[in-house]
């Protein structure tokens, strides 16, 4: 039986790294990762954090790779998603608040029948 073609991709800010590898028949994800050589081009990755996926959806280590998929290395985070939506919803909050000196907008309460109009 023939090799598989897998392709290794991880994206950093400001370039993508690739490898092309030719592997065995039911290799898994983390046998790509270690035959692409991956942890000895970038050493600092938290390889104990290591997340990745095949074609965008998240899998682990010992999923069985099919011909021609492609590996992605994901980037830790640097930021906590939940924390980040609570600053944006604090942030637009403080910005819907009304002023106490605005003016009141009467014709548009006449308008809905909430007022009786003005007597003229």
């Amino acid at each position: 039986m023939g090799m598989i073609r897998v392709e290794l991709v991880y994206a950093q800010p400001a370039s993508v790294w690739r490898r092309p590898l030719l592997l065995p028949p039911g290799s898994t994800v983390g046998e790509a990762v270690a035959a692409s050589g991956f942890a000895d081009s970038f050493p600092e990755y938290p390889m104990h954090e290591l997340k990745v996926g095949v074609y965008g959806q998240l899998c682990d280590s010992g999923r069985e790779l099919a011909d021609l998929d492609r590996v992605e290395i994901y980037r830790p985070l640097v930021f906590d998603p939940m924390e980040s939506r609570r600053r944006r919803a604090l942030h637009r909050k403080a910005f819907m608040t009304k002023s106490k000196n605005r003016p009141r907008r009467r014709k548009a309460r006449i308008a809905a029948g909430l007022l009786p109009p003005d007597p003229e």
